[in-house]
């Protein structure tokens, strides 16, 4: 389209401002195209992981995963890492699609969680009763209420039965469920938000009987998601004032040496001395805190973690290498990761029980799930790359030129 002369003022000083706005135009910097931070996606990626090698409690790998190098595990990154997402997603959804479209995404995000809750508990089952006609299974590996009988099944279905290892996806339903209320807490007083969850955070862990319902155990879920909500909500946060800096939170050398010194500490308590036949060092022999309650030194483990890596530079150029593309492609596909990675833990574990924890089983199975789980990314991430380019208005036809 040809600019008309009537863009111009009309008057014998038009050549004269058409040059001021050259020479404004000249000196005024180009407008910089904003690069995506993956450290985010990196970090979730290795903690998806993580929490596969975790699941298989013969497997060897896990010594060397942050459950045996500290006070938390992959369960707080991922927690926190999901409020900080949430609000990437959510809550600057609301101000910018409005508040009935970002509500249907979060309840298509939830039906998504349930229908893979759902779809890992009956796997569990074909694939327990399937492997049970040729050797027998320990009954704990469905539970023992739910390992002789379909009767009580619907309690699953109902979240009213958490089994083992299918427990962190409906605290992520009930803390994504309340991102609304937290939304609106957190637009009124990002602070007075971040206090009233730390109040009920403090509350749970005084009186830890205040608890979801769980007819698999009296104490109810195990991720109590009143006291998991305090991360949720710190991770929300965290997104906030990394916004506001590109994606770092502040830089503070003497924020970064405590932090590492209270990794160090972690590491020296938690680090399984004896499995690798190393003498015993620990500080104070401290007991292992409460995951359930989310006990402060596992908050303060991940929140160290998550400090160090957002504001650090070297986090960022690790996650632009190879190594952490292929992580933040697993942390951009969470949860069809965490589907897969959940069924492939089972079929491990019948594997170890049943043939026995071998090196050359250790390798296979860990190769060929890790594998498995890097094959699941990149198809869903052209699924993805698919369904941009669909989206993507057609350019339009140039006219012939006469």
């Amino acid at each position: 389209m040809t600019a008309t002369t009537s863009s111009f003022p009309l008057s014998g000083h038009s050549s004269e401002g058409r040059a001021d706005k050259a020479s404004v135009a000249l000196n005024t910097p180009p407008a910089t195209k904003r690069v995506r931070d993956h450290r985010v996606d990196a970090l979730r990626g290795i903690a998806l992981l993580m929490m596969f090698v975790d699941h298989m409690p013969q497997n060897l790998l896990n010594r060397l995963t942050i459950r045996n190098l500290g006070f938390a595990d992959a369960a707080e990154i991922f927690v926190l890492l999901a409020g900080y997402a949430s609000w990437l997603a959510y809550g600057r959804g609301f101000p910018k699609y409005g508040v009935a479209v970002t509500l249907r995404k979060i309840a298509v995000r939830c039906g998504k969680l349930y229908i893979a809750q759902t779809l890992m508990m009956i796997s569990f089952v074909v694939i327990i009763r399937t492997w049970r006609n040729f050797t027998p299974v320990p009954v704990d590996f469905l539970e023992p209420e739910l390992a002789h009988g379909l009767s009580n099944f619907w309690r699953v279905f109902l979240l009213d039965a958490l089994p083992s290892n299918l427990n962190i996806l409906p605290l992520y339903m009930v803390l994504l469920g309340a991102f609304p209320l937290m939304f609106c807490v957190i637009r009124f007083n990002r602070f007075l938000a971040l206090g009233l969850s730390f109040a009920l955070w403090l509350l749970i862990n005084i009186d830890p009987s205040v608890n979801f319902p769980n007819w698999l155990d009296p104490d109810g879920w195990y991720f109590d998601p009143l006291a998991w909500q305090f991360l949720f909500v710190l991770g929300a946060c965290g997104a906030i004032e990394a916004g506001r800096h590109n994606g770092n939170l502040p830089s503070f050398s003497w924020l970064k040496i405590l932090c590492a010194g209270y990794l160090m500490f972690s590491l020296l308590e938690a680090f399984p001395w004896t499995q690798w036949g190393l003498p015993t060092i620990r500080p104070l022999a401290l007991p292992s805190p409460d995951k359930s309650t989310l006990a402060p030194l596992r908050l303060l483990d991940v929140l160290s973690i998550f400090y160090l890596v957002q504001s650090s530079q070297l986090a960022r150029q690790f996650s632009e290498t190879r190594l952490g593309q292929a992580l933040a492609l697993c942390g951009r596909h969470s949860l069809e990761v965490f589907t897969v990675g959940t069924v492939l833990d089972l079929i491990g574990r019948l594997i170890f029980t049943t043939f026995g924890e071998g090196w050359l089983f250790q390798v296979v199975i860990n190769i060929a799930g890790l594998w498995i789980l890097y094959c699941v990314t990149v198809v869903y991430e052209r699924k993805r790359n698919r369904a941009r380019e669909l989206m993507k208005p057609s350019e339009p036809k140039q006219p012939a030129a006469s």
